[in-house]
């Protein structure tokens, strides 16, 4: 029985208990919105040891962390390297983007089943794969030979190991690649490129798309969340909103009412590359569209001329799509658009969009959102350093950028005042005389 077939039938699992002492709501909150498809739980039951966290508009807003060598990148050490970096930042998803090397279709397979498997031993966060990305790889990267039947299997074998949610291009269809020759930046999603070479090779329809009841039929036997990837999201401002994008965002909301009548947990995974003031409005038409499915949203990216900064760029974006719609936000590294991320800029993108993340839950009053800054305010005005880097969301960073100017000034001093401002001008310092006074 799946988390949502539970709730349908009204029954509380353990994990809604756990998510409901999280969250702070009640358990029949959580199974109301798990039953009505507006909330998952992400919960492969093979996936041991992993923590029971929701997704949706009724919890705070979730991250997620990419993570996976490229062709000619990282090692499986590496990663897991990675991953660690990703947990300690405060990641609650990661996903497992691997692909191979080109050495052979059982070789890729056990290689990447040997990432995969050492992900799921050491992550209690939820895991998520893209399973056309080891389809393609076993093939040695020609497209237009895949057959249908592997891909359905490496989903099967990927269910069985443990992942927890997968990122299916399922809603781009033959009818939607002459709309893509009109943008700038074309198809710049990596599973919807595959995909479209293969009906435009083949001249066939999306293979998830017409095997989808089969699909659905593996991931409801292990619980496996579907996450609707937007394979024709946009890659630049230009292409932005465009007929494309919203011809596939359909077909998505189809694709969500398919799967909760089946029993699967469905998510739909959102737009790259958007102008600030179009995010709540396709936030707003995702929600309409989907009838209320949990947004998983990349970004977005508001502007395209930032590169080695787009978690910056893209953490702004985040912070909009919280607010209006987005439940849960797959971060964006320094190495966006330049390359494979190192473990720094892990932790760098996992920041940001903890940063993002919040201020969207601030930003629509998220009962409690807003009681950390209210310590963190407290802890300022009565200078009490050690408090404030506790609730720093890097405490570890803030910790080390005072001490290093401390350091830097070659004077003792006392902790009642920082160097922007110094012991004289410090209008905290004043604040606290002109109080004492009254």
């Amino acid at each position: 029985m799946t988390q949502l077939q539970a709730a349908k039938q009204g029954i509380v699992t353990e994990a809604m208990k756990c998510i409901a002492a999280e969250e702070r709501l009640t358990v029949e909150e959580v199974r109301l919105a798990v039953a009505k498809g507006h909330a998952v739980i992400p919960l492969n039951p093979a996936h041991k040891g992993v923590k029971p966290t929701g997704v949706g508009r009724i919890f705070k807003t979730k991250i997620n962390a990419n993570l996976g060598r490229s062709p000619t990148r990282s090692e499986i050490g590496d990663e897991l390297t990675k991953l660690e970096v990703a947990l300690n930042a405060g990641a609650q998803f990661v996903m497992d983007l691997s692909v191979g090397t080109g050495k052979g279709a059982e070789e890729v397979r056990k290689e990447l089943g040997e990432i995969r498997r050492g992900m799921l031993a050491n992550s209690p966060a939820p895991l998520g794969t893209v399973p056309i990305y080891e389809t393609i790889s076993r093939l040695d990267g020609d497209i237009p030979v895949m057959k249908p039947e592997t891909l359905l299997q490496v989903i099967r074998e990927q269910a069985e190991q443990g992942v927890d949610f997968m990122t299916l291009h399922a809603g781009l269809l033959q009818r939607h690649i002459p709309l893509t020759l009109k943008r700038k930046m074309g198809i710049v999603s990596r599973g919807g490129a595959i995909m479209a070479e293969w009906m435009k090779q083949t001249n066939a329809e999306n293979p998830l798309y017409t095997h989808w009841d089969e699909v659905l039929d593996i991931l409801a036997e292990h619980d496996v969340t579907v996450s609707l990837g937007d394979g024709l999201r946009p890659g630049c401002l230009a292409d932005a909103s465009d007929e494309a994008q919203f011809a596939e965002l359909s077909v998505l909301g189809e694709l969500v009412q398919r799967c909760r009548a089946r029993g699967v947990q469905v998510m739909v995974e959102g737009p790259g590359h958007v102008p600030f003031d179009q995010i709540q409005m396709n936030m707003e038409r995702e929600q309409e569209v989907c009838d209320g499915a949990p947004f998983y949203v990349l970004g977005p990216v508001v502007t395209d001329i930032a590169p080695a900064y787009d978690h910056i760029v893209s953490a702004i974006g985040a912070t909009a799509a919280a607010t209006y719609g987005a439940s849960l936000l797959c971060y964006v590294t320094p190495a966006e658009h330049l390359g494979l991320p190192d473990a720094a800029e892990v932790h760098q993108g996992c920041v940001a969009y903890l940063i993002a993340a919040h201020a969207g839950d601030v930003a629509r009053k998220l009962p409690g959102a807003r009681e950390r800054d209210d310590r963190m305010a407290d802890a300022r005005f009565n200078f009490d350093w050690n408090a404030q880097f506790a609730t720093a969301l890097d405490p570890c960073a803030a910790r080390e950028r005072w001490l290093r100017t401390r350091a830097e000034s070659g004077v003792a001093h006392n902790d009642d005042h920082c160097s922007m401002c110094g012991k004289a001008f410090c209008a905290v310092r004043t604040s606290r005389r002109m109080r004492e006074g009254l």
